[in-house]
């Protein structure tokens, strides 16, 4: 449990928060009822997973690499963890100075404002954790074997910020939102428990279940 706003709350975990900002409703399907289900692109990003989820550390020219490291906020109510953090330790103290989040994606390189939050959420309980201010992230591309820089702006740190605190109203509402058909539907691992194309609107829904109804009463 953590204390947000001096509410002691369950923490929410990183990857759900990508999932709110690719589709709220994903994430209230997933957080509210439960559902969990794998797809060619669940597995796909699995496997680009692979490497970076055996915890443990290294040291490549130079930088040490930390990998699948735990992290957690009390102060935003977070919990999860990093995929790579690259630490460079002060040689006196040998305490970290500087602090970059690495994520791994399937895909090819492109930026998704979902993906960055990810990583800026991330930033903000490596801050926590070990009172070092992150200037930067980065996202590795499985697909295209690509690095894609992240400035922690304040800008993405306001949006991610926002997003967190909306992703907990979302939550406390106990309250799955309706569908919103678009082209990226038809690759999520949920779609065939949101059904999109009948549950975006009222009265497509009610036809189909009162269809569904006279069937199994058949």
């Amino acid at each position: 449990m953590c204390i947000v706003n001096d509410i002691r709350v369950e923490p929410l975990q990183l990857s759900l928060l990508n999932d709110y900002l690719y589709c709220a409703r994903r994430a209230a399907l997933k957080a509210i009822e439960g559902w969990r289900e794998a797809n060619a692109h669940t597995v796909l990003g699995e496997l680009a997973h692979e490497h970076a989820d055996l915890p443990g550390y290294e040291v490549s020219k130079g930088v040490v690499v930390w990998r699948s490291l735990p992290v957690w906020s009390e102060r935003f109510g977070l919990s999860g963890k990093c995929d790579i953090v690259e630490v460079i330790t002060d040689p006196e103290s040998g305490q970290p100075k500087a602090l970059t989040p690495v994520d791994y994606k399937r895909g090819k390189r492109r930026r998704f404002d979902n993906d960055d939050a990810q990583v800026c959420a991330q930033a903000l309980c490596l801050e926590e954790m070990f009172g070092v201010r992150i200037q930067c992230g980065a996202i590795f591309h499985a697909a295209s074997k690509r690095r894609r820089e992240i400035e922690l702006s304040a800008t993405l740190r306001e949006f991610t910020e926002n997003a967190i605190a909306k992703l907990r109203h979302l939550l406390s509402s106990h309250q799955v939102p309706s569908a919103i058909l678009k082209p990226a539907c038809e690759e999520c691992s949920l779609f065939n428990i949101c059904l999109p194309a009948v549950t975006k609107d009222a009265a497509v829904s009610k036809r189909a279940n009162a269809s569904l109804f006279r069937v199994q009463t058949q």
